[in-house]
């Protein structure tokens, strides 16, 4: 199945230009890890704000490609962060697989002309 919805996709690229698409691609490759190791921290120490933010960050960021599966769960877990409510069991780890499974389908959609 695929993470990526093609249209949104399709618009960002027509809008971006497929050259800059690519840098942008980039830069969510590399930031999201970096929200999903906020969100770890956050869970750990028990930080509902600092939780909420990353959630917030990775739900906007994957809506904008298209990756509509991880925008929904990254919403899901800003929801948890709003209402102060950790107790995600492993809703994170699936967010988590969510994002590999986009991050690979946007890698084949980058190398695209």
């Amino acid at each position: 199945m695929s993470q990526i919805d093609q249209s949104i996709f399709n618009t960002l690229k027509e809008t971006t230009g497929s050259d800059f698409i690519a840098e942008l691609i980039d830069v969510f490759l590399n930031d999201a890890p970096d929200l999903i190791a906020q969100m770890h921290s956050a869970l750990a120490t028990r930080d509902s704000d600092t939780f909420r933010r990353a959630a917030h960050s990775m739900k906007s960021n994957a809506a904008t490609f298209g990756a509509m599966e991880l925008s929904a769960l990254a919403k899901e877990l800003e929801i948890f962060g709003r209402e102060k409510n950790l107790e995600i069991g492993s809703r994170l780890e699936v967010m988590e697989e969510a994002f590999r499974q986009a991050a690979v389908q946007l890698e084949e959609l980058k190398s695209q002309p």
